[in-house]
């Protein structure tokens, strides 16, 4: 086990039962919303053959996420996270058999579809920053950047094999068996959200809720630079949305190197997250956030400067991994240096960051690639996230010094 933990670091799911429960509910969670992810989108683009409704899903989402992420993050500070846990769940398992029950009884409303997706995004919304407030609880604090290694590396294989599964299972079974195949996750992840303890927090706060978490963060540099630090790497530099016209340019347009292009960034997280061992026992993890994430900015500025395709899919796995480590010394962070009150709305905070600076920075690429050229957009987008990295690390000296307590 020693030599396994050089390069993953276990130390959590071996020693620590609340969170191997805790990181099994979660990953079968995660896995289920990538296989539903696809079989929504399938449905709608089967029912309508619109681009427009497609992407209206996104939309649909992104606010189900943001609305009731907040308020979850609120509940979380408030309640027994273990009730809102296990609840959550419960309301996220119920949308997916709904959804396999309409799909199975040939439903052709998209409505239905957009209700049923959007609550279960809120029910999983409203569950997340419970979930990760549980981290620094059930960890001591030199395994909290593992334990968080893990539940990223989690994320990051349910996006590797999330959707191929789903393209399976739809080819053969059809899309309800897909939703059926989500309901089985969520039923794993409500057994792990079964045998966690309860978990009230730790003192009281403010009962204003979400304006006074919002409060708490605007007046402490060092949260609000570690979120801004995030904010430049979706707004200024996601590179998603430059796919398909990179491929057309640079790869006759092929359906499989355009795949190979949006795996390249999750099998750079997959592997930096299996190589966690490295990098978990870091206690600079300010100072680890700010240089990975300029490396992610860099990485995608040097894809404009190469044509041949394995220079372009290295370069992306390369930003793929250093992204992996800044999301997770950036959670590290943000659970540690708050008290636990607050824990539940700084991470819904961030929730809520990922999510929309993630659908702002692709439509920041579509736009600037309308000017610029598909590789002057990218160009443009990494520099201007390592230069924000660097006024960052300047403006904040506590974001850059700031080491985990030992």
């Amino acid at each position: 086990m020693s030599f396994l933990n050089r390069f993953i670091d276990l130390r959590p799911l071996a020693a620590n039962p609340d969170f191997r429960y805790l990181w099994i509910g979660t990953a079968a969670q995660l896995l289920g919303r990538r296989i539903t992810a696809v079989a929504v989108l399938y449905q709608v683009w089967s029912l309508t053959g619109s681009s427009f409704w497609v992407g209206a899903v996104g939309v649909v989402q992104a606010a189900a996420m943001i609305l009731f992420g907040l308020w979850g993050g609120s509940l979380a500070d408030r309640l027994d996270r273990r009730y809102l846990v296990l609840w959550t769940t419960v309301g996220a398992l119920l949308a997916a058999i709904a959804l396999a029950v309409q799909a199975l009884a040939g439903n052709q409303s998209l409505a239905i579809i957009f209700a049923l997706s959007g609550i279960q995004i809120a029910a999983v919304a409203l569950g997340g920053p419970a979930r990760r407030a549980f981290i620094p609880r059930v960890l001591p604090t030199d395994q909290v950047t593992a334990g968080l290694a893990l539940v990223q590396l989690a994320s990051q294989i349910g996006s590797l094999v999330g959707p191929a599964l789903a393209g399976l299972v739809i080819g053969a079974y059809g899309v309800e068996a897909c939703y059926l195949l989500e309901a089985l996750a969520f039923a794993v992840s409500l057994f792990g959200a079964f045998r966690l303890p309860r978990m009230q927090p730790e003192q009281a706060v403010e009962r204003s809720g979400i304006v006074a978490g919002l409060r708490f963060l605007v007046g402490r540099p060092l949260l609000t630079g570690a979120l801004l630090t995030d904010l430049a790497v979706t707004m200024l530099a996601m590179p998603m949305a430059l796919f398909p016209a990179i491929n057309a340019a640079r790869f006759g347009d092929d359906p499989r190197t355009l795949g190979l292009l949006f795996s390249a960034v999750a099998v750079g997280g997959v592997g930096m997250a299996a190589f966690s061992g490295f990098f978990t026992r870091i206690a600079s993890v300010g100072a680890l956030q700010l240089l990975t994430a300029a490396g992610w900015g860099l990485a995608l500025a040097g894809v404009a400067l190469v044509s041949d395709l394995w220079s372009t899919l290295a370069l992306l796995a390369l930003a793929g991994a250093a992204d992996t480590i800044t999301v997770i010394s950036r959670g590290t962070l943000l659970q540690t240096a708050i008290p636990d009150g607050y824990r539940g709305r700084i991470a819904a905070v961030e929730q809520v960051v990922g999510t929309a600076g993630s659908d702002l920075g692709n439509f920041r690429a579509g736009l600037m690639a309308g000017f610029l050229s598909p590789a002057g957009a990218m160009a443009a987008g990494g520099l201007m996230c390592v230069a924000a990295i660097g006024a960052i690390a300047l403006a904040v000296p506590t974001l850059r010094r700031f080491r985990l307590p030992q």
